[in-house]
């Protein structure tokens, strides 16, 4: 997409990184001890805590990349949201106070509270490392994605500025500032984005969406003379070139110089050329926007209802409307969305964009990216199964939310903090879903990033509510980021360098040693969000949740209800947890096409893996264990 760079937003922007930074230099000042810097202290409010939560997990993902997903592809997009929430029920009923009674700083000490394992330690934190990893790349893209129309920056750019303010926020002051931080940015993203819903319903649904400087464009619709399957002739254009991509008829054509890629359709048994976007690199390497350079700003996009129906007749619009009306008549009605189309040309490579009209119930039902119903394969099927298996399991594994159990007093406050944490985040997936769908029907997301679908949506309500969006988006990356960052310091500093290694550091040592740490895996973060530059974001996060669901619960729940677990049945289970995820993600479709091979290739069609890695690592851990009895020693009297 083209943007224009708003004044106002750098403004807003430059505000929110200031009030952040200021926060964290007042609590680097208090922070003096290993407890504050990893837990501060142990006294954070529940009620803050709780807030925090949900500002820690509402990340990228859940603003950027599920309201994205849900503008491109419908309530495919909104499975990843109810997944996300329903993982809390098991956080709720079986990990939160467990958490609080066995931990201290990490995820690690809890596991290894009951046998003091070097091998627990070292497995544990690799695993640590290894899914805060892969939540931080999607974080990365997401700030590199946000901060091109929010500051008129390359996608790198928003990358290294993320990078750069987190690291100074975790190496300053740790979890105090990363707390508040995530308790601003969480109560922030639910206010205004309940706002932003409520613009939504005011504008209601109309047939040429055009609100603030997104203008309604008509697609061109040109008759073309057919022979054979093959256009002949175009009125006022040239023929240039057909080829078929993917069951599409592409033809090229060309006028004044300007060569533009039409799709092939028959409309009431005439033959027409529909429009297609285009990105097309030309022979000196520049991107062509629809056969024109970028300056040129004739790149339009559209995503609109084709058909509104209300109370039984079509209209163009229907004014204001309430949000369960909303729903009901974007399913009676039709959607016009963009699919993606890849293709060479003359050994050049063009991405295009055709229109494609789906009705309004299979919008609003799960088939049009994860196919589980008719027409879909074995492989299909497994891969929905396994993503929602990963999102339910992979919550309450995933180190960085579990460290938030040790910001409070009590066993008591982690329960209060999580309930309040459900609540909130229950009620911004709500959020999400108008939010997505109000992006849909409006013409406003980009279909080079489906991530930045709801602050483009806020923009065409008006430059000070994107700006005010915006800020709070880049807030929630830098929160996420940030307790990411801390988990990982926490597991190279604290787990392997005092515990594994047993240096017995003193504090001021081990503070030390996590804001070092803290710098590294600020550096690494920045990489991987330069290398997997748009991809979205929600997408990534389920490999995140399925190394988390695979690698880590079930040595968390051995632990808690089954007495024969063993010190080696943890460490056999965490490692092929790790090995068998990660086995099945760098081979997956996905990552084929990202080596720059043909994703048809690749060695099997699963995307998501934790059907069968969080089963193997279940099996493993209960066999092993069974097997290794005889050294099963357990530290006594762990309260």
């Amino acid at each position: 997409m083209i943007y224009g760079v708003s004044y106002i937003a750098i403004v807003f922007f430059l505000v929110f990184v200031s009030f952040v930074l200021g926060l964290s230099f007042y609590f680097a000042r208090k922070t003096k001890s290993a407890s504050n810097y990893y837990a501060a202290g142990g006294q954070i409010h529940w009620a803050v805590n709780g807030v925090a939560f949900a500002g820690d997990y509402l990340s990228a993902a859940s603003f950027l990349g599920i309201c994205g997903m849900i503008a491109m592809v419908g309530f495919d997009g909104f499975i990843y949201a109810v997944g996300f929430l329903a993982g809390w029920i098991v956080a709720l009923f079986l990990v939160a106070e467990p958490m609080k009674r066995l931990g201290k700083y990490t995820f690690t000490d809890a596991l290894n509270a009951k046998f003091n394992s070097r091998g627990i330690t070292l497995a544990a934190a690799i695993s640590t490392l290894v899914i805060s990893i892969f939540y931080l790349i999607p974080q990365m893209v997401g700030a590199g994605d946000l901060v091109t129309p929010l500051l008129g920056f390359p996608h790198w750019v928003g990358v290294v500025l993320v990078g750069i303010i987190v690291i100074f926020i975790v190496s300053t002051a740790g979890m105090t500032s990363t707390t508040y931080v995530q308790f601003i940015k969480g109560g922030l993203l639910i206010v205004f984005s309940t706002i932003l819903a409520v613009y939504i319903f005011n504008n209601g649904l109309n047939l040429k969406p055009s609100i603030g400087d997104m203008k309604y464009h008509e697609y061109i619709l040109l008759d073309a003379q057919v022979d054979a399957g093959k256009v002949i002739a175009v009125d006022g254009y040239s023929v240039v070139s057909q080829q078929e991509v993917k069951g599409k008829q592409v033809v090229k054509i060309d006028k004044e110089g300007i060569s533009r890629w039409f799709n092939l359709v028959e409309v009431n048994g005439a033959f027409k050329l529909s429009e297609m976007l285009s990105i097309a690199e030309s022979e000196s390497g520049e991107l062509l926007y629809n056969g024109e350079p970028k300056d040129g700003r004739k790149f339009y996009q559209v995503g609109h209802m084709s058909k509104i129906i209300v109370d039984g007749k079509e209209v163009e619009k229907t004014g204001p409307i309430g949000p369960f009306k909303f729903l009901s008549t974007i399913e009676n009605g039709e959607i016009v969305r963009l699919t993606e189309l890849k293709f060479k040309d003359e050994d050049r490579k063009v991405t295009a964009y055709y229109q494609n009209v789906t009705s309004g119930k299979d919008f609003m039902l799960p088939g049009l990216k994860y196919k589980i119903g008719k027409g879909s394969t074995f492989w299909d099927k497994m891969d929905f199964i396994s993503l929602m298996l990963a999102l339910f399991l992979g919550t309450a594994a995933l180190p960085h939310i579990l460290i938030r159990y040790y910001t409070v007093p009590s066993q008591r406050d982690a329960r209060k903090s999580t309930i309040l944490a459900i609540a909130a985040i229950g009620f911004f997936y709500i959020l999400t879903l108008f939010m997505g769908m109000g992006a849909a029907v409006n013409g406003v997301f980009d279909v080079e990033s489906s991530n930045m679908s709801a602050p483009l949506l806020a923009k065409a309500f008006g430059v000070g509510l994107f700006s005010i969006i915006s800020a709070v988006a880049f807030a929630t990356i830098l929160g996420t980021v940030a307790g990411l960052i801390i988990a990982s310091s926490g597991a190279i500093a604290h787990d392997l360098m005092d515990n594994y290694m047993q240096r017995n550091p003193t504090d001021e040592q081990k503070v030390k040693a996590g804001k070092i740490a803290a710098f590294a895996v600020g550096i690494l973060a920045i990489g991987l969000g330069i290398a997997f530059k748009g991809m979205n974001v929600s997408f990534l996060v389920g490999w995140a949740f399925a190394v988390a669901a695979s690698a880590n619960l079930p040595a968390i729940l051995f632990i808690l209800f089954w007495d024969k677990t063993t010190a080696k049945g943890i460490i056999a289970s965490i490692v092929s947890g790790i090995a068998v995820s990660l086995g099945i993600i760098l081979t997956s479709p996905t990552m084929w096409d990202k080596y720059g091979f043909d994703s048809a290739d690749a060695l099997h069609r699963l995307e998501n893996p934790a059907i069968f890695s969080f089963t193997i690592s279940v099996l493993v851990l209960y066999f092993v264990s069974l097997a290794t009895q005889k050294s099963n020693i357990r530290v006594e009297n762990v309260s």
